[in-house]
């Protein structure tokens, strides 16, 4: 049937901010889905601890006065989501993040914020896979096409529905939707096992990131560092671009 029509668990969260070693998490989201279809889901909203900035707060909808209501503390909603996905990859079930970079290092600069045990740790020492980032596949299987490469915007290009963008849960249901679709449109992605295409992912990552990084050099930039880890970026490092 291939990996696209099997058991995938979109994960999306929504945050403070951009950058995902300082930003904190705001509402979490974690569903299964089958074939296209959803099934179990869990969502979390947190108190981040820290004020969320007005930009923020007009992405995703969540005020301050909300979160510090109702939201839980964010080291109970970290460590949770963190005990959902390592014991999902486990069972050798695929993670889809849209730009996963983003939200596995942020989840991870989380989890070390509170002391809590990491990602590697919850898995036996071994990284967190396979994981599916539809963003950085459909960088790679369509490189020169033109346009915003966000996820509304690949969503249309790929006739994916997104109802509610930056709603943690659609954007979560709508990875999900988004990998099975590209895997149609693309049967060499469909025709991998999700440990090879987890290790494909690895370096069509790094060769986006070494080709940004020229291109940014050759405009001028002579300074500019492109991070091309992925799935989860080292958190030692400080102030380097975000993909």
């Amino acid at each position: 049937m291939g990996w696209h029509r099997e058991l995938l668990i979109g994960f999306d969260l929504e945050t403070t901010g951009t950058d995902p070693r300082e930003a904190r998490i705001v509402t979490g989201a974690v569903i299964e889905v089958r074939d296209g279809e959803p099934m179990g889901r869990q969502e979390w909203l947190a108190d981040p601890g820290v004020p969320i900035p007005a930009d923020a707060v007009a992405v995703h909808g969540i005020s301050n006065e909300r979160a510090a209501a109702d939201g839980r503390p964010a080291d109970q909603v970290a460590d949770a989501i963190a005990d959902v996905l390592a014991a999902h990859w486990r069972t050798g079930v695929p993670v889809v993040a849209y730009n996963a970079a983003f939200d596995l290092t942020l989840l991870s600069a989380e989890l070390r914020r509170h002391g809590l045990p990491s990602l590697r740790d919850r898995l036996g020492g071994v990284d967190p896979a396979p994981v599916i980032d539809p963003y950085t596949i459909d960088r790679s299987v369509d490189r020169y096409r033109r346009g915003k490469r966000n996820l509304e915007a690949v969503c249309a290009e790929y006739g994916v529905a997104l109802d509610t963008a930056h709603d943690a849960m659609a954007d979560a249901l709508a990875a999900a939707r988004l990998a099975g679709a590209i895997a149609v449109r693309h049967p060499k992605i469909a025709a991998l096992g999700p440990a090879e295409l987890h290790r494909r992912q690895i370096e069509w990552y790094a060769q986006w990131a070494a080709d940004f990084q020229s291109f940014l050099r050759g405009k001028g930039e002579a300074d500019a560092v492109v991070d091309g880890t992925w799935p989860v970026r080292e958190l030692a490092d400080q102030g380097i671009r975000q993909g």
